[in-house]
This record gives C-alpha cells, structure tokens and sequence, in this order.
C-alpha cells in the first residue's frame, strides 16, 4: 500500500510505468467537473471510475481487495477515512463476484486508517485489504476516483 499526494513532491519515477500512468492522469483532470462514468486510459489495462459515494460508518463499510488490478484511489471532494490491512489469507471471505474483480471478507485483523482530503491517493495492491468510503467525522458526500491498473503492467 502507498499513501501520498498529487501534490506532493513525491518522485513518480519509483513507480512502475502503469502507476505513473494513472498518476498523471489523476494530476491531469479536473475530477470535481467531470461526469461520474468509467474512463478508459489504456483501454482495460488502465481505466478510471469517477463516482460519488456517501461516506458512513466503518462497521458498515466492507474489507476488500482484488486479484487482477490494483487500486489507486483518489479522493477529489470531501474527506474519507480508508482502513487498510495486509491480506494474510487468514480473512473469511464473504462475498466474491469474478467479473467485477472484487472479494469482500467478513472481517479483518490488524487494521489501521488512513485520513484521505482532496489530493490523497492510495495505491492498493492485491495483497492490501482496503475499506473504502468510512467517515471521517459526520458522514458526506464525496467525489472519488478509482483507477485500476492490471497487475499484469506491474
């Protein structure tokens, strides 16, 4: 798992090329204006779902991860709080839908939160447990963006 900033002066080129890719794109876009919708940066490979979701409770909110992308989350409105674990194999799963490379896990053990404001990013790889869109402080609205990059660019 990586946490940082758009607007930070992290060096991009210690990334893989597929981060630095959605990187820039996430530097190149004014988020906040455009429509919710997926957006295609290499085809499947690289591609962008811009949404709104309503932040709540933790306890309401499911651990996920995924086998054939990772995640570089991006919060471009609001504030969001993202729980995140390393994925141990030890975790029940509850619920796995393939086709949209998604498995969510009953619970989690050892997990820690990070507080995202507009520019943060998180980098999520298939071995990162993340629970997305927890509150932090009263539940809100918020404008996300989720690019998924093909573990197979990595």
């Amino acid at each position: 798992m990586i946490f940082s900033s758009i607007y930070g002066k992290d060096d991009l080129s210690k990334y893989p090329q597929a981060i630095q890719t959605a990187i820039a794109y996430l530097k190149a876009n004014d988020f906040v204006n455009m429509e919710p919708g997926v957006y295609e940066i290499q085809g499947k490979d690289i591609y962008a779902q811009v949404f709104d979701v309503e932040t709540g409770a933790a306890s309401d909110k499911r651990p996920e991860v995924h086998e054939k992308y990772a995640d570089v989350q991006f919060l471009a409105s609001g504030r969001e709080r993202l729980g995140f674990a390393p994925d141990t194999g030890k975790c029940k799963v509850d619920e796995r839908i393939a086709e949209k490379d998604l498995i969510f896990y009953e619970s989690v053990e050892n997990e820690g939160f990070i507080e995202a404001v507009p520019g943060c990013f998180s980098i999520f790889f298939p071995e990162d447990i993340h629970r997305p869109a927890c509150a932090s402080g009263e539940p809100m609205k918020v404008r996300k963006v989720v690019v998924k990059v093909s573990v197979a660019l990595l």
